[in-house]
């Protein structure tokens, strides 16, 4: 298969839709975390959960990133 063929691979496409879905949870995280530093007392073990989780999906959003758009050295 060529490389740059625009037809998407159905383990391309399932990459992708996983991207978008740990992006959005990736958003969601953030304006949760948002939302709790706001409160009159903010939760700080749950803001920090919410920040360990949020820098989990990051991790898991650059491994998908990569399966996609594998650095190529030229």
């Amino acid at each position: 298969m060529n490389d740059h063929d625009p037809i998407q691979s159905e383990d391309e496409k399932a990459l992708l839709k996983q991207l978008a879905e740990l992006q959005q949870e990736h958003a969601d995280l953030d304006a949760s975390i948002q939302a709790l530093t706001l409160m009159p007392v903010p939760d700080q073990m749950m803001i920090a959960r919410l920040k360990r989780k949020k820098l989990s999906l990051r991790d898991e959003i650059v491994k998908i990133r990569d399966q996609i758009l594998p650095d190529i050295i030229a």
